[in-house]
């Protein structure tokens, strides 16, 4: 296998995903800041042109942070990372979408309508990117709300991809100026919880 990855939100969490995993992958660095995901080579893995992809043994393409990281749990099951029964599976799989809607879907249209990088992606709009930015504190105030149960992590007391997705939003966040607001202590103490294990430096 190979794994083409670079700078951003959706290659970290797949790193982080194989680092928790123990899954050494050779890797492909694309440089989006000089365009190597529109060169042509690359958009024949990829038509979209972004990053990350996996390419299997075999030829097989696969794109999508979270489809690589179902495919990985595929072959390594432990840890269960999306689950080790069914109804652990059911809570990390709401969880993961409610993280990526809620909160690092908000925060990524903050990148997307702010950063230059993305101004031959789609038309963007900066006062939107502000109305997002606006947004951000009660989306974690509804996570903070949410896990005040004092569960361990998101989707109850096993770390699974969930957390994956909503610490990198908050890092994403940070990076663009839209930090959890202080007084979210619930949050604060997750995300402390999640950034020492040693993933997080994938």
């Amino acid at each position: 296998m190979k794994l083409y990855c670079g700078i951003g939100p959706n290659s970290y969490r797949v790193r982080i995903f194989m680092a928790e995993k123990g899954i050494d992958v050779p890797r492909v660095e694309v440089d989006l800041t000089k365009g190597e995901h529109k060169a042509p080579q690359f958009l024949e893995l990829n038509s979209l042109g972004q990053i990350p992809v996996l390419v299997l043994d075999h030829g097989t393409v696969i794109t999508e942070s979270i489809a690589i990281c179902r495919y990985l749990e595929a072959l390594h099951p432990t840890p269960a990372l999306f689950g080790s029964d069914a109804v652990r599976q059911g809570k990390v799989e709401m969880w993961n979408r409610r993280a990526e809607i809620e909160i690092f879907g908000t925060i990524g249209s903050i990148a997307q309508h702010s950063d230059p990088m993305f101004a031959e992606r789609l038309v963007q709009f900066p006062a939107f990117a502000e109305t997002q930015r606006e947004a951000v504190p009660a989306k974690w105030a509804w996570l903070d709300r949410e896990i005040a149960d004092g569960r361990p992590f998101i989707a109850g007391d096993q770390y699974s991809v969930a957390d994956i997705t909503a610490a990198v939003a908050a890092w994403l966040g940070a990076f663009f100026g839209a930090d959890i607001p202080d007084s979210l202590v619930n949050v604060h103490h997750w995300l402390d919880r999640v950034q020492k294990r040693p993933s997080w430096n994938a």
